[in-house]
């Protein structure tokens, strides 16, 4: 199913990312994960995988979005990044996701490892957007963006020019990186209308859960800390359950606002925490239903 189409049919979509295991856990984790998020009326669920890139890795997420298809009957988009990738690699993943019926793919161009030389053919995410276009283009395409700037661009009015090349390349629709400060989604998004962006922005929502959670997500991705946030961070910061209980609580009244102001989707990074997943979940299923003004028609996990 082309995830495009879905937008055509829903005000509000809601989604989730997971990840493989990470080397040297039980493949059997991910299992248990999906099993444990039976029931989450979803709309469509991403799967990552590592940095780096490796031809291993890219079978582990063809594996998995291809059980969560024929097993959970979810629509799944696999994530597919290009930094250190040729295009034969990407040509054998490619028919690797037609094998397994996987149409959707976000196209990414993946982050830099220390200590790998990055490859040359695919310098950005837009062209592999184009490659994969002009290869096969019954492929649906979802890109990545960034609210508050990618952080190696100059600029963000640059970034927005880049972002519009990237939809010319082939993207149906757009899912953010996490930020925790909704006025900049909503200039973000205003930027984008004006540069003749015109297709789907889901939101990409991160619950804050754990004092480390904070650092290590806002190096990661250069995500700005309200002071909303950071009061209630340093207010619980030495006890956990009240700081999970907040955080959650925090990301819940987030995504409220979200919805009240026309957002066109809800893209939840679990971080494979399904009690996150379903916390949230259970927060927000009554006002997206609302907010459509129909039952939900996810399907359950």
């Amino acid at each position: 199913m082309d995830l495009s189409t879905l937008f055509n049919h829903k005000k509000v979509i809601f989604s989730l990312e997971i990840f493989p295991p990470k080397k040297d856990t039980p493949y059997n984790v991910i299992y248990n994960t999906l099993l444990k998020l039976r029931g989450l009326p979803v709309d469509f669920i991403s799967v990552t995988y590592g940095a780096g890139g490796s031809a291993a890795q890219r079978e582990k997420t063809v594996e998995i979005a291809s059980l969560i298809l024929t097993t959970y009957h979810i629509e799944p988009v696999a994530h597919l990044t290009c930094v250190n990738s040729d295009r034969q690699e990407i040509l054998e993943t490619l028919n690797k996701l037609r094998e397994g019926n996987i149409q959707n793919i976000l196209a990414l161009r993946g982050d830099i490892t220390p200590g790998i030389p990055p490859k040359e053919e695919f310098k950005h995410a837009s062209d592999l957007a184009k490659f994969i276009k002009e290869t096969d283009p019954s492929f649906n395409l979802i890109g990545g963006c960034y609210p508050e700037c990618h952080p190696e661009c100059e600029s963000p009015d640059r970034d927005i020019e880049n972002l519009k090349i990237k939809i010319d390349s082939g993207v149906s629709h757009l899912i953010t990186q996490l930020f925790f400060d909704n006025r900049v989604f909503y200039e973000f998004r205003e930027k984008a209308v004006r540069a003749g962006i015109r297709v789907p922005i889901e939101a990409g929502i991160m619950p804050i859960v754990n004092k480390n959670q904070v650092e290590r997500t806002v190096t990661m991705c250069g995500a700005s800390v309200p002071p909303k946030m950071a009061r209630f961070i340093s207010k619980y910061s030495d006890d956990p359950i009240a700081l999970k209980d907040a955080g959650l609580f925090y990301a819940t009244e987030q995504i409220m606002d979200l919805i009240d102001n026309g957002v066109q989707g809800i893209h939840l990074y679990t971080m494979n925490n399904v009690e996150t997943a379903s916390r949230i979940s259970e927060n927000i299923q009554n006002i997206i239903a609302a907010e459509n003004q129909m039952p939900r028609e996810g399907k359950a996990v």
